[in-house]
């Protein structure tokens, strides 16, 4: 299972990959980016070339977790495909796992309590 959690690493590949790829073929290919590691928790999401379809992988501590989700009407909303990756935040993801439009989420400024005397 997934926790969302405050500190929870997401990173978007803006590439679509072959979505035939199982869970050892993801592993590798996160393996061979620079800097990253498919055993550190970080929850990997991947898309395939139509907008439909996204794969996540994540470790939970003992175990891989590949996930899969078509959606049935729409797309989901992807970054430019660029030759890199795009980390966002917990709260993004959910929204980009939802099919939502997660580009367009703002977070609400957070105001300290005043004190009262």
């Amino acid at each position: 299972m997934i926790s969302p959690r405050a500190d929870l690493k997401v990173v978007v590949a803006s590439q679509p990959i072959d979505f035939r790829r199982g869970v050892n073929g993801l592993v590798a290919l996160v393996a061979e980016a620079p800097g990253a590691d498919p055993y550190g928790g970080t929850v990997f999401i991947f898309r395939s070339k139509r907008k439909d379809r996204l794969k996540l992988l994540t470790w939970d501590g003992s175990g891989i977790i590949l996930a899969t989700k078509w959606l049935e009407a729409g797309g989901f909303t992807w970054p430019p495909i660029t030759a890199g990756r795009v980390e966002i935040g917990p709260e993004q993801m959910a929204l980009l796992v939802a099919g939502l439009d997660w580009t367009r989420a703002v977070a609400a400024p957070v105001r300290r309590p005043t004190k009262v005397g």
